[in-house]
């Protein structure tokens, strides 16, 4: 029997511009179920509507701790989510319909999450407010890719604006107080956590950067949409900077922070709780976490669905007034953004002109383009005195630096490329006079 002739409430969709295999309705001790293909060998579970609801993350852990005690075989592997769970299986052991059937049986059996409760830990982690790091990013990201973004040249003023606050030193002072819990893992790469503060007049929003960065630093802090996320390595990105912090990975070594055989920091349901460092303090202690030579302070705790419940209850009428301000806010800063003529991806950097053929004087030599890229520092100034090797222009292409140095000694006579536009292969850059 297949797992849509189980039950009259299971029904497959049908539909073909429908990629759900199997959908059960929502009933008033289950969330609506739906279950989605991915590949041959990965199945894909998602709980109620497309929005935040940490009950929901709770019906996903339920089911995750049942398939692990379970121990199914052909299962390889289960990823939670903020409302999924992907099952990871062997297509070869485990056909997705007896999958499909097993599922299914299972949210038969399922204890009700009204009284459940997981283990977490409160995480202090140091954080350097709008770190120079960030800063930086912010920069490159101004001059090679959007400098008229509206979150530009602060994400933090952003941030304020886009949330009605009246001033950054209160967008600090909520971000510094929220308790953010982790509900996913790897957001990011490298076990970069997805958190959410548990109190919702915590919960800023903001759009994320359209398009994207091109660089990320390690561990960069930032806000998209409602959630927090700590980048896990270099790269690029579109959450709203508030600072940098320590390591969420160590690959070489296992200290005290970190789980025997796990080289991720985090766990689920996990509460970061942020506390300020300067960006000296950060580097050091970025350069002590790794070697076990700085500790983080954790403590143990438990998570309680029903204390939660409780918690929202009781600011119910707080929490509704925040988020009418808070959508009115995001509302006319869209409006405005649509007035002045913002609200759209711009087009490609404008170029710096094609590679031309430059008439050189005795002695004279060019430094070119290597390939397509787009201008981010001119190191140098006409009259600058150069040795050979020297950095004169670094380039950006496919989120790398890529820097173009004296072919030999001399002195720069002309520069040929501006920061922010794009050059082509070849392209002159700077004209030296070389000694003769």
């Amino acid at each position: 029997m297949s797992p849509a002739e189980s039950s009259a409430d299971y029904q497959p969709t049908g539909l073909p511009d429908d990629a759900a295999l199997l959908r059960l309705p929502e009933t008033g001790t289950r969330p609506a179920v739906a279950y989605r293909p991915a590949g041959d060998d990965y199945l894909l579970i998602e709980y109620g509507p497309l929005m935040l609801d940490l009950e929901l993350r709770f019906r996903v852990h339920a089911l995750m701790t049942w398939l692990e005690n379970a121990g199914v075989i052909g299962v390889i592997d289960l990823t939670p989510g903020i409302r999924s769970l992907q099952i990871h299986y062997d297509s070869r052991v485990l056909s997705r319909a007896d999958l499909l059937t097993l599922l299914t049986r299972g949210e038969d059996e399922l204890p009700s999450v009204d009284a459940m409760e997981v283990p977490s830990r409160i995480v202090h982690l140091p954080l350097s407010w709008d770190d120079p790091a960030t800063r930086l990013a912010i920069e490159k990201y101004m001059s090679g890719v959007r400098p008229d973004a509206p979150w530009c040249p602060s994400n933090i003023e952003f941030i304020r604006r886009i949330n009605d606050l009246e001033s950054i030193e209160q967008v600090r002072d909520i971000v510094f107080k929220a308790s953010y819990v982790v509900l996913g893992l790897g957001d990011v790469y490298l076990g970069a956590p997805v958190a959410v503060p548990l109190d919702p007049r915590h919960r800023l929003v903001t759009t994320k950067y359209n398009p994207a960065r091109t660089w990320t630093p390690e561990n960069a802090v930032g806000i998209g949409g409602t959630y927090l996320c700590v980048y896990g390595m270099e790269g690029p990105g579109g959450y709203q900077f508030v600072g940098r912090t320590i390591q969420m990975w160590n690959r070489w070594r296992t200290t005290v922070d970190f789980v025997p055989g796990k080289p991720w920091l985090l766990r689920f349901f996990d509460q970061i709780r942020f506390y300020p460092v300067s960006a000296e303090e950060l580097l050091q202690m970025r350069e002590d976490f790794p070697q076990g030579r700085f500790k983080l302070r954790t403590e143990e705790t438990t998570f309680k669905l029903h204390e939660y419940r409780e918690l929202m209850r009781s600011i119910a009428d707080e929490t509704a007034v925040f988020k009418e301000k808070r959508e009115a806010a995001f509302n006319g800063e869209r409006e405005r953004w649509r007035q002045a003529g913002l609200d759209a991806v711009p087009d490609e950097p404008e170029s710096g002109g094609e590679a031309v053929a430059v008439e050189l004087a005795e002695g004279e030599v060019t430094a070119n383009a290597p390939l397509p890229a787009n201008v981010w520092q001119v190191l140098v100034q006409p009259g600058t005195r150069v040795e050979a090797g020297e950095k004169l222009v670094v380039l950006e292409a496919m989120k790398m630096e890529i820097a173009v140095t004296a072919p030999e000694a001399g002195v720069v006579t002309e520069i040929l490329c501006v920061p922010g536009k794009q050059v082509t292969p070849g392209q002159p850059l700077c004209l030296i006079k070389t000694d003769l």
